[in-house]
């Protein structure tokens, strides 16, 4: 079992004798869920930890609570003509300002009628438009749940449908491969925000570039979305960034095995209520590379995220925002021959990468009823990756040359109009200009000079237009009815995509929905200039790879501290780009980055199952989330038979919980501990050929078995324990986590060992902890 310990740092611990003094503050703000206008002089009532504070918003639906003791709590909103609504495991400390967001639903109901019970914010999306397959994902779940490690694709690996790794944050959305999730920041997708992306598995990375510092409350989708969506097939991560207080400068400063982080944030002038918020992380691995073991002395990684927050009395609220990250990694080749075991002990290799976006965004209110929200943006994403390879002679000499860049410029916009109390309209467009610079080189076979796989740079466009409309038929039924479009210019190909959704709400928080969505993706832009012996574009025309997806979705809300949700779904892709006559498919992709072969849009896909989740929300210091997934995900390839997929784990099935308990004076301090338990079925494989391995000295694998095997099922278990402690200026934070704890082996798959002419199978047992102090002011 291999196990990767990294030096405990000394922490230097910086009182702040600088920090002000202050008693604790929540602020929020309440809007209508429809409109997303202000919802003025509604009744706010915080409780908990025993205590009971009351307040009404004012004119612009703001709310301010004073002198709020540290703990946590709930809000109970409430409004004449909308539902009430709760908002629950709100942490107030002594560091820094709480800001709580309120949607409220309307009731479309005389008062004559019956009365829902209040909406407790967890058990339903922030976008209306979603009546299955979503649900909103806090920043404190993602600093909370074991496994989490504050990385948003490690904490939706403990929703039901979702399978996760160890070894990377690619997560396997109901039997789809990571590459095909889409990442959108303020409604605009972004590349892949992760370090060290796309290097073991396509749409995967090492951990998020995105800090829990800085992100807002967001949603998770997992099928049949609302037209809004475009470009994606298994899921939406829809991610907005928080604004900076306006009130007061506050400080974050947190020092880990894993990283260096720093955020801050402010207003620019109190009176204008315009604001900043800027996160900044460092790799402590490159800082303390002197003293790290060889196989991490090599990588640094560093991002950057910010917000500016500008709002006008007249023209709406202006507001810029970016992320970017650069990382470094690299080996060097082992010169002694005796110790060649795989090839990467003869190979030398250096990669950086980069990816970054920046955004300007616009948000104008007409009236109460109407606004509209525009953003240019520009993301650029490269990766620079050289591998040479030593001969017997100890020459190094070139294996392939990854130089992918890719850039975008966006302009999205959409007006959402609330045209009554039964109807509300959301249509928009996005234009995406595509800018390429791709160069891919390998030397095939090893010790040949290098063949140009890809050499093109270019532009091109992604147009896309959509609108979709939510209709409350009555207090029981809402029809949710939409339709989006695209076109990618470079070959013409275009898509209309209808998308249906339709839920029955019944007396006792029993609720009943149905989705349907048809979507479609673009597979990766290298894909489309490979050429073929003739030298011509021989992928150029490839189509979009489409989906439907089809969704039923049981809800009840047992109670306000308790939800189950049961979704049995359907997908069926088609388009899917297969090598013909032989088993190969997109479907299974990780990361080909050498594949020349002609395609064809032939392939097809299933994938079927029911996800099922039993939540208890955080109350009396104990919540816990139990979910199970049963699926089976099948492909047809290039030679019209089917096939599991590869990431066709049959099963995975998830117990998440943890206890809080408040300890020093008054309770003031909490010590916490977070668990999670996933058992999940192992990935297919296609089987080696041993013979033509030995004979080849490299893995050769026997296509016509392809996917027929699969791994033993894994048991992982992850762990959190923290202790967080509130003074009168600061709140301090220490915290360990571990993935992986109890050190399970995960399936890397295949290598050729030259010192035993065989195959081995890649099994390694990876276990990442992350010991961290935290201080806020």
């Amino acid at each position: 079992m291999r196990l990767i310990l990294f030096m405990l740092p000394a922490f230097l611990f910086v009182t702040g004798k600088n920090c002000f003094a202050q008693s604790p503050t929540l602020r929020g703000t309440v809007s209508d869920d429809a409109s997303k206008g202000p919802a003025a002089f509604a009744s706010v009532k915080l409780s908990g930890a025993g205590v009971i504070k009351t307040t009404i918003t004012d004119s612009a639906g703001n709310f301010v609570l004073t002198n709020v003791p540290v703990g946590r709590y709930e809000i109970e909103v409430s409004l004449v003509g909308f539902q009430t609504a709760i908002v629950k495991e709100i942490v107030v400390t002594a560091g820094k300002e709480t800001f709580v967001a309120v949607l409220l639903e309307d009731k479309n109901s005389t008062l004559s009628e019956v009365r829902l019970r209040p909406r407790t914010n967890k058990s339903r999306p922030i976008n209306m438009m979603a009546v299955a397959s979503a649900r909103m994902f806090s920043v404190e779940e993602a600093n909370r749940y074991a496994g989490g490690f504050d990385d948003y694709a490690r904490l939706a690996a403990s929703f039901p449908g979702v399978a996760s790794n160890v070894g990377n944050n690619g997560i396997i959305i109901r039997g789809n491969s990571p590459r095909l999730l889409q990442w959108k920041m303020e409604g605009v997708e972004i590349p892949n925000p992760n370090h060290f992306a796309d290097l073991a598995s396509f749409g995967a990375g090492g951990l998020t570039g995105l800090s829990s510092q800085l992100l807002d409350n967001s949603d998770f989708l997992t099928g049949a979305f609302p037209a809004e969506y475009s470009n994606t097939l298994a899921g939406v991560f829809d991610m907005n960034m928080r604004k900076g207080n306006h009130e007061k400068k506050e400080t974050t400063l947190q020092l880990g095995l894993l990283g260096i982080d720093v955020a801050t944030e402010g207003p620019f002038k109190k009176e204008k209520q315009s604001s900043y918020l800027f996160n900044y992380r460092y790799s402590t691995l490159g800082l303390l590379k002197s003293i790290m073991p060889d196989d991490a002395g090599g990588t640094t990684y560093q991002d950057l995220s910010f917000k500016l927050n500008f709002p006008t009395k007249r023209s709406g609220v202006f507001s810029v925002w970016g992320i970017g990250l650069i990382d470094k990694s690299g080996a060097e080749a082992e010169k002694d021959q005796t110790k060649w075991e795989y090839l990467q002990d003869k190979e030398k290799q250096d990669v950086s990468q980069y990816m970054g976006a920046l955004g300007i965004s616009h948000r104008y209110f007409f009236n109460k009823r109407t606004h509209i929200k525009t953003t240019l943006a520009g993301t650029i994403n490269g990766i620079d990756m050289v591998t040479d390879r030593m001969n017997n002679q100890h020459e190094l000499l070139p294996q392939n040359i990854i130089k992918n860049k890719t850039g975008n410029l966006v302009l999205s916009s959409y007006v959402n109009t609330k045209f009554n109390k039964r109807h509300t309209n959301k249509t928009g467009i996005t234009a995406t200009a595509l800018f390429y610079d791709l160069l891919l080189k390998e030397a095939k076979p090893e010790g040949s000079p290098l063949e140009t796989i890809v050499a093109e740079n270019g532009s091109s466009w992604l147009l896309n237009a959509y609108s979709h409309s939510s209709f409350r038929l009555s207090q029981r039924f809402t029809l949710n009815a939409g339709i989006s479009s695209q076109l990618f210019t470079l070959n013409n190909r275009k898509t209309i995509e209808p998308r249906l959704g339709l839920k029955y709400q019944a007396a006792g928080g029993h609720s009943l929905s149905f989705a349907y969505g048809l979507h479609s993706r673009l597979e990766r832009l290298n894909y489309y200039f490979t050429k073929s012996t003739t030298n011509e574009f021989h992928n150029k025309d490839l189509d979009f790879t489409k989906a439907h997806h089809f969704v039923v979705a049981y809800d009840w809300t047992v109670s306000n501290n308790m939800h189950i949700r049961i979704e049995p779904y359907y997908q069926q892709l088609f388009d899917v780009p297969v090598i013909p006559d032989s088993s190969y498919s997109f479907i299974n992709m990780e990361n080909d980055w050498f594949l020349n072969n002609k395609l064809s849009n032939t392939g097809k896909g299933r994938n079927i199952g029911i996800d099922i989740s039993v939540e208890k929300y955080l109350t009396d210091g104990f919540y816990y989330l139990v979910s199970a997934s049963v699926f089976d995900s099948k492909y047809k390839g290039g030679d019209n038979k089917w096939r599991n997929t590869r990431f066709n784990r049959n099963f995975l099935f998830n117990v998440l919980g943890g206890k809080e308990w408040q300890t020093g004076r008054q309770g003031k301090n909490t010590l916490g501990l977070n668990l999670r338990i996933s058992y999940q079925g192992g990935d297919h494989y296609i089987p080696v050929n041993e013979a033509a391995s030995i004979a080849e000295q490299d893995v050769v694998y026997d296509g016509t078995k392809a996917f027929e095997k699969s791994i033993d099922p894994l048991l992982l278990t992850h762990l959190t324990f923290s202790y967080k402690k509130n003074k009168a200026r600061s709140s301090r934070q220490w915290s360990l986590k571990l993935i992986n704890a109890t050190g399970q082996k995960e399936f890397n798959g295949f290598r050729y060992n030259f010192a035993k002419q065989r195959v081995d199978m890649n099994r390694e047992a990876l276990i990442v902890p992350n010991l961290s102090y935290k201080i806020e002011f």
